[in-house]
C-alpha cells in the first residue's frame, strides 16, 4: 500500500492562494487507509481551507469529491463535471494519482496536498512500516520475502553489518529488527 501524509496547511494554502474555487479531490484506496486522503480527510481539509480563508477575509468555494482510485483514468472520469466547475484541483492522492489528474485535466492546475512517503503496511493502528522501495529489480525470492534495500538501515545487500544487537535488533535503530536476521 502507498503511504502518504498531508502537507502542512501553510504549504497547501500557498499552492492554491490565487484561486477562488477549488476542488478538493480524495482517493478511496491507499491514502484512505493511512488517513491522509480519503473522503473524511477531504471534508476536513475543505473545511479548514474555508475557515482559514474566511479568517483572512479572502473567501474560497470548495467542492469535494472522492473517487475509488485517482491513479485510474476511468475512475477519475467520474468527477470531470466537478473539475469543469473549478479553477484548480487539490489532490489528496499519491503522486501517481496527482499525475493522472493533471494528465486528464490539462487545462486545470492540479496540486498535491499530500506527500507520498513510501510503500508499506500497517504494523498496528496508526503505525506504518516501509516494506518496499519500488527499486524495479525485486529479489524477494532470494531473501525470504524481506527487502534489505528498505528494511536494512544501511541498505546492505550482502548480509548483516556486524553491529547487530542482542535479540536481532539493528545497531542504528534498536527498535527495528535487523533485516538480515529476518532473512
Amino acid at each position: 500500500m502507498i503511504i502518504a501524509e498531508r502537507k502542512p496547511m501553510e504549504e497547501i494554502k500557498q499552492l492554491i492562494a490565487p484561486y477562488k474555487k477549488v476542488l478538493v479531490a480524495g482517493c478511496g484506496t491507499c491514502v484512505t487507509v493511512c488517513w491522509a486522503g480519503g473522503e473524511k480527510e477531504v471534508a476536513i481539509l475543505a473545511s479548514q481551507l474555508r475557515l482559514a480563508r474566511s479568517a483572512e477575509g479572502n473567501e474560497i468555494v470548495t467542492l469535494e469529491a472522492t473517487v475509488e482510485r485517482q491513479c485510474e483514468k476511468e475512475m477519475v472520469e467520474e468527477i470531470k463535471d466537478k473539475v469543469a466547475e473549478v479553477e484548480a484541483v487539490l489532490s489528496l492522492a499519491c503522486g501517481s494519482g496527482v499525475q493522472t489528474m493533471a494528465e486528464m485535466f490539462e487545462d486545470k492546475p492540479v496540486f498535491p496536498a499530500v506527500n507520498t512517503t513510501f510503500i508499506g503496511m500497517p504494523a498496528k493502528e496508526g503505525l506504518w512500516v516501509e516494506m518496499c522501495g519500488a527499486c524495479g529489480d525485486c529479489f524477494l525470492d532470494r531473501t525470504g520475502g524481506v527487502c534489505p534495500i528498505v528494511r536494512c538501515a544501511k541498505g546492505l545487500l550482502n548480509g548483516p553489518c556486524g553491529g547487530t544487537r542482542r535479540g536481532g535488533k539493528c545497531e542504528i535503530d534498536p527498535d527495528k529488527d535487523c533485516a538480515w536476521v529476518l532473512i
